[in-house]
């Protein structure tokens, strides 16, 4: 008899279209796995490619502007996801960058989790979700203190219910052992690399691509630029949009949310990409360098394993990077990098990005399942 899979992911909605939504996308693509979210309304939007498809969801569905994001739900969300009945399921597959991977199993089940980032809110970014919270001071700070104290013992002890962990990159597989002590493969995610146009000729302005977050570091990117009086090109939209308004000079447009196909067209013909967050593998990265575009980052997390920096290779240089998460540290890599910006190879970034296509982690992906399998006993 074929085995029966089930596919569970945080939240399936218009507004999440990131790099594990890829991940979802992909592996439903060659596996034929039910679906279950704490949340779905991709499967009644018409432009989704799960529009009409039957997704198991939980009792967060129904809460008040759940639509556009639960995070006010967060202590709910192990509840939630442990109300999910998945018994009738011989493989548990889960992409989980919070609680996907607590789902309740048997000893019958084997569960694989991609993991594209143990749970921030708990770990990486408690205290800047306190810092910027309005329930992180006073006695509601306390309140939330003893929840997130809470939530990371949850997120311990359901790293336990999970049989072998896929990570999304090096820096996320350490991660994952830090908060966890599990091992992980690490499988890089799929970039639609023949999507994104490349040119080699580019135009003058710098940009950068990203959710107006606190953590995105968009305003230490405006900052710098403030100061260098080179065009910068911002899209993106979210809580600091005002905010990072406010602060930027002239020289900075700043578009807002954007469709994919202007995001696309500004990548191409950007002269650099910028990007100061440390992402646990950062898909963006990869987009830029598929248009033939370098790439100025922050030189830690999951950028060190996608960009090269050209200071260690002319032939093989793919960006450059800054080592500090500084406006003076950002300021000197721009200059750098225009030191430089006669050297880059597009045809060779284009080439680079493309081991990161959707059929590469298609197969790695399906040798690992069918690999993890094999070595299930009671198959034997």
């Amino acid at each position: 008899m074929p085995l029966k899979y089930a596919l569970v992911h945080e939240w399936l909605t218009p507004k999440a279209t990131g790099g594990s939504e890829l991940v979802v996308r992909e592996i439903l693509n060659h596996i034929d796995a039910d679906l279950y979210a704490l949340i779905d309304f991709e499967s009644s939007n018409r432009e989704s490619y799960l529009y009409k498809r039957q997704i198991g969801k939980t009792f967060l569905q129904n809460f008040p502007s759940a639509r556009n994001g639960i995070q006010k739900y967060l202590p709910l969300w192990p509840l939630a996801i442990e109300q999910l009945d998945l018994r009738h399921y011989d493989v548990i597959l889960s992409s989980s960058h919070a609680v996907a991977k607590g789902i309740l199993t048997t000893p019958e089940q084997m569960h694989i989790c991609y993991c594209h980032s143990p749970m921030r809110y708990a770990w990486d970014l408690t205290f800047d979700y306190l810092r910027h919270s309005k329930l992180g001071s006073g006695l509601p700070g306390w309140v939330t203190r003893y929840l997130l104290h809470r939530l990371r013992q949850w997120d311990v002890l359901s790293a336990n219910r999970v049989d072998y962990f896929i990570a999304n990159s090096q820096h996320t597989a350490r991660r994952i052992w830090r908060c966890y002590r599990r091992e992980a493969t690490v499988i890089y995610p799929p970039v639609n690399i023949a999507e994104f146009p490349f040119l080699s000729e580019k135009e003058d302005f710098y940009l950068t691509v990203s959710r107006l977050v606190s953590y995105k570091q968009i305003s230490l990117i405006v900052k710098a630029f403030n100061q260098l009086k080179r065009p910068l090109v911002v899209i993106g939209t979210g809580d600091e949009m005002n905010k990072i308004r406010e602060m930027a000079n002239s020289n900075i447009q700043i578009l807002g949310w954007q469709p994919d196909n202007v995001v696309k067209k500004y990548m191409s013909k950007a002269k650099a990409f910028v990007y100061a967050a440390c992402e646990d593998f950062g898909i963006a990265l990869v987009e830029a360098q598929a248009c033939g575009t370098p790439v100025i980052a922050y030189g830690s997390g999951g950028a060190l394993e996608t960009v090269r920096d050209i200071r260690s290779g002319a032939d093989t240089g793919t960006g450059i990077f800054f080592r500090t998460q500084t406006e003076a540290a950002l300021v000197e890599a721009v200059e750098k990098f225009e030191m430089y910006e006669g050297s880059f190879n597009s045809e060779y970034m284009r080439s680079h990005a493309a081991q990161f296509s959707p059929q590469i982690f298609a197969d790695r992906y399906l040798d690992f399942v069918n690999k993890c399998n094999e070595k299930r006993p009671f198959l034997q």
